[in-house]
């Protein structure tokens, strides 16, 4: 049995590759629910959930790269290889779905994940940069927008406000990423 790299608790942001039908690997973000068995869940019809479906194996990465992880929550980010090289660590996992349903209009399903291999290329002294986690909330709050399943006027005051922390309180990454949070809100508005 592979153990994660790291110990998780709660809900642990990290970015999945999965491949898709074109042979190039999806980038995508993933919280991983910590617990006996480490979960995470899709919304929508995404391509990490029908690349799930289609091949159950993935590749999840944790990384400080606050631009890799906007592009992945909400751009789509394709590559060769399955290997992101910004991650620090990487796992592949065997994914199986647990359950499955829908919740106000839109489809969801639970995944466990199992760990079968485990890459380790960097070991860093942790940090806490407030930027960083801040980026990651207004990914949150902007991968939302326009779901039937949440309040749009909820989610642009969350992202208003993680926008203000990570101009606050982010370096030139962190700054870089937030306007991209924000290109991608504006053109997913254009486009609707």
């Amino acid at each position: 049995m592979t153990d994660w790299p790291v110990p998780l608790r709660g809900v642990t942001e990290s970015i999945i590759t999965t491949e898709g039908p074109n042979g190039r690997w999806n980038a995508a973000a993933l919280g991983l629910h910590a617990g006996d068995v480490v979960t995470a869940e899709t919304w929508g019809h995404t391509r990490t959930r029908r690349n799930f479906e289609r091949t159950g194996v993935g590749y999840v990465h944790f990384t400080r790269d606050a631009r890799l992880f906007v592009e992945a929550a909400l751009g789509v980010h394709e590559t060769d290889e399955p290997a992101l090289p910004s991650a620090d660590a990487r796992v592949r996992v065997d994914v199986e779905r647990r359950e499955a349903g829908k919740r106000d209009g839109t489809p969801w399903a639970s995944w466990a994940l199992h760990p079968t291999a485990v890459a380790v290329d960097e070991e860093r002294v942790p940090l806490t940069n407030r930027g960083f986690a801040a980026v990651v909330e207004a990914t949150v709050a902007a991968s939302r927008i326009g779901v039937e399943a949440y309040d749009d006027d909820v989610l642009r005051r969350r992202l208003d406000h993680a926008t203000a922390v990570a101009r606050r309180c982010g370096g030139p990454a962190e700054h870089d990423a937030i306007d991209r949070v924000h290109e991608h809100v504006e053109g997913a508005r254009s486009d609707g």
